[in-house]
């Protein structure tokens, strides 16, 4: 009998986990980290092995300003309008009888009609609990950008300036110093290095 998962392989989409991999650098803005990406972009780095972590989550409530019967009103019948268009017009599109712009008009004034009056009730049920209007936002304290292992380093060299490094090459000879097939044969050697071994075939240098 197989136990098998209901959601099967969306399983992991439900219960999101922490990327693994090493900080590359960390930044006290979004819109830094959020550059340091677009830089690793830019340099042909596979920027899908990165992530941006925001650590120390906090609720911010910005208070905007107080609420009024005005403000209330305003509010409600902007909202109101902007529904009562558009339903007025999906009749003027999908009607059979082909409503014109006054229909549109007419839809118009009546959604503001009620958006001013539900935006006035509810301000009268909720006065004594909320009395000011405020935009909601989440912030970190600190936003890391993480790459996997390997990949680590060379990040750090991108955002450095430094590039990838290339490989180190052997040290080139001096121009001046001969090299084996330029010493003729049967020559004797500097004073105080040692004769090789002559070959097969070849006559000893002479001293």
């Amino acid at each position: 009998m197989s136990n098998s998962r209901p959601f099967g392989g969306r399983a992991r989409s439900f219960f999101p986990t922490l990327p693994k991999g090493e900080v590359v650098v960390t930044y006290e803005t979004y819109a830094e980290a959020q550059g340091a990406v677009d830089r690793l972009a830019k340099a042909d780095f596979p920027v899908k092995q990165l992530s941006i972590v925001g650590n120390d989550l906090k609720s911010v409530e910005r208070v905007t300003g107080k609420l009024t019967w005005g403000r209330v009103a305003l509010a409600g019948a902007a909202s109101g309008a902007w529904l009562g268009i558009f339903f007025g017009l999906l009749f003027f599109i999908f009607s059979p009888a082909g409503a014109g712009l006054p229909f549109v008009a007419a839809a118009l004034l009546i959604g503001a009609g009620f958006g001013m009056l539900f935006g006035l009730v509810s301000y009268a049920l909720n006065r004594r609990r909320r009395d000011f209007t405020s935009t909601m936002q989440v912030i970190a304290g600190n936003y890391q950008v993480v790459a996997e292992a390997g990949l680590a380093n060379r990040a750090r060299n991108v955002l450095a300036g430094e590039g990838v490094q290339a490989s180190p090459t052997a040290p080139n000879r001096d121009e001046d110093e001969p090299t084996p097939a330029d010493v003729p044969a049967g020559t004797a050697p500097p004073a105080g290095e040692q004769a090789a071994p002559p070959t097969y075939g070849e006559r000893p240098p002479t001293a």
